[in-house]
């Protein structure tokens, strides 16, 4: 079965592991329309399970595939693991290149709050809390590693800090993100997600 241009929302939720067993034939298709499946061609996801990819830095998504192939990062079953050990360098590079250069997604119609805002861009200096815009950008470098959280679903970006906290993920450069997480309250969790998915990137 050939899934091409209009037909690719059709699969979504598809994993590599349906690819793998041949019900979904990608031979034919770019490195990032295959990771349209879930992420959409444009790179914005319509399910907050998968991250909107559009715009992210370049070098951001690189890693991200790298350290799903290497194992240095997992996710729910596996999956990106699976999908990431498929492409080669390459076709590694050329997908993280076609969505960093798609348009930036809108802001998520999420109730945004004073604590979220304070948050992002103080964070809290008593708690050695730093401001999520420190190292977030927003313009960052086409080198940057951490990602744009600007209009990323807002249950995706806690569901990311929860990991942490967690010790679930464990990819952040030097522990950055574990220490921080560990510092949060639930309610600043959901938050501060709910604050970054209501900005409007620059």
């Amino acid at each position: 079965m050939k899934l091409v241009g209009a037909t690719l929302g059709l699969a979504l939720g598809f994993s590599a592991h349906a690819g793998q067993a041949d019900m979904i034939d990608t031979d034919s298709l770019k490195p990032w329309e295959t990771c349209a499946l879930c992420h959409g061609l444009d790179g914005v996801s319509r399910m907050a399970k998968f991250p909107k990819l559009a715009n992210q830095p370049y070098a951001y998504l690189v890693k991200q595939l790298k350290d799903f192939r290497g194992k240095r990062r997992v996710n729910d079953g596996g999956m990106m693991a699976d999908n990431a050990g498929l492409l080669t360098p390459e076709t590694l590079r050329a997908a993280a290149r076609y969505f960093s250069e798609q348009p930036a997604p809108r802001p998520s119609g999420v109730k945004s709050t004073a604590l979220g805002q304070m948050l992002f861009e103080t964070g809290k200096p008593d708690a050695s809390i730093p401001a999520c815009n420190s190292c977030h950008e927003a313009n960052p470098p086409d080198d940057q590693v951490y990602p744009r959280l600007e209009g990323q679903h807002a249950d995706y970006l806690a569901k990311q800090l929860r990991d942490f906290q967690a010790e679930a993920r464990t990819n952040d450069p030097n522990k950055v993100m574990r220490r921080i997480a560990r510092r949060l309250s639930d309610a600043e969790i959901a938050a501060v997600a709910n604050f970054s998915a209501g900005l409007k990137r620059q």
